[in-house]
């Protein structure tokens, strides 16, 4: 009898020991990711968690300022930091809290609204900023120290004053309607489809997957073009810095979005996987029809410390496997 009971818990360490080396794939995934990523991402992890059911992604939109200070000054844990800007990762979480990021996926800024929108009969991409200045018309755009979204806005504002060749116009459109700021991009919209506010400075993918009207800005302006980067770079913008009470300066660059898996990651192996789901063509064909066009070839300026299941999609951004591949 005690021969038997010791066999049968043999057998049962023995299947239990070959469940933990087969099912490696899970727990909680964490992710801070930028709004605007919030359609695309569910998709991904909806169909990630299909593939692993062990898995369970918790997402946490917000302005990726406010997603790395969650890192950096409150200590929360996370697994993947996705930013809207990858000079937020660059320099609030890298060396420190990560070691390495990848660029994945572009965007432009644009004018999103509803029909019922004041003037929305006459808007154009020539004559948007005089519509936006008349006094029965009200915008809104996110906060600048809270989201890329919002310090493009200004940049975007400071770019236009140039390029339509109009003294004082980022000063102007700076002041005004200061009341419909809010944290993060996608907060904008529920007051755009409420018709509380007649139009928003909105990337282009957000206004894509919601449906929305939308006006198309020159590229020397939407920062949506790597080749005017010259031109961008022409404009700055200082927001709140790493640490309560600093500032640092943020200088115009073409919009490209990355993200990083935290040195102290509570679920490194399982957010490494997503991360490979996310990066392969099937995830970036997801990002794609929700109006973010893929880099391509993904870029890193750590490509060493990429991990290793990461750094074939370096190479041309669209080579390597699903999920289902086993490392």
């Amino acid at each position: 009898m005690k021969r038997t009971v010791i066999l049968i818990f043999l057998a049962a360490c023995s299947f239990a020991g070959c469940l933990s080396r087969t099912d490696k794939r899970t727990g909680e995934i964490i992710i801070f990711h930028a709004g605007s990523l919030s359609v695309p991402f569910k998709e991904i992890a909806d169909i990630y968690q299909e593939k692993n059911p062990g898995i369970m992604v918790l997402s946490e939109p917000a302005g990726s300022l406010v997603c790395a200070r969650k890192v950096t000054e409150l200590k929360r844990p996370c697994d993947i930091v996705a930013s809207a800007d990858y000079f937020v990762i660059d320099e609030l979480l890298i060396p420190e809290y990560a070691s390495w990021a990848v660029r994945f996926s572009t965007n432009e800024l644009v004018i999103a609204y509803q029909p019922k929108a004041k003037h929305s009969d006459e808007i154009s991409s020539e004559n948007w900023y005089e519509i936006l200045m008349r006094d029965d018309v009200i915008f809104g755009r996110s906060d600048p120290d809270a989201d890329p979204c919002g310090y493009r806005t200004v940049m975007l504002f400071k770019l236009a004053e140039k390029y339509y060749r109009v003294n004082g116009l980022a000063d102007k459109m700076t002041a005004k309607n200061r009341d419909f700021i809010r944290p993060k991009e996608v907060d904008l919209i529920a007051l755009v489809e409420s018709n509380a506010i007649d139009y928003m400075f909105q990337y282009k993918s957000v206004a894509i997957q919601h449906g929305l009207n939308y006006i198309a800005l020159p590229s020397e302006i939407n920062l949506g073009n790597p080749n005017n980067n010259t031109l961008y770079s022409s404009v700055s913008l200082e927001v709140t810095g790493s640490s309560p009470g600093s500032r640092m300066t943020v200088r115009g660059e073409y919009i490209n979005y990355s993200l990083t898996v935290l040195k102290d990651a509570p679920n490194e192996e399982a957010a490494i996987d997503f991360v490979s789901f996310l990066l392969s063509p099937a995830g970036m064909e997801i990002l794609r029809k929700n109006g973010q066009d893929p880099l391509t070839p993904l870029i890193s300026e750590q490509p060493d410390l990429v991990p290793e299941k990461l750094r074939k999609y370096l190479v041309t951004g669209q080579k390597g496997n699903t999920t289902d591949d086993k490392e």
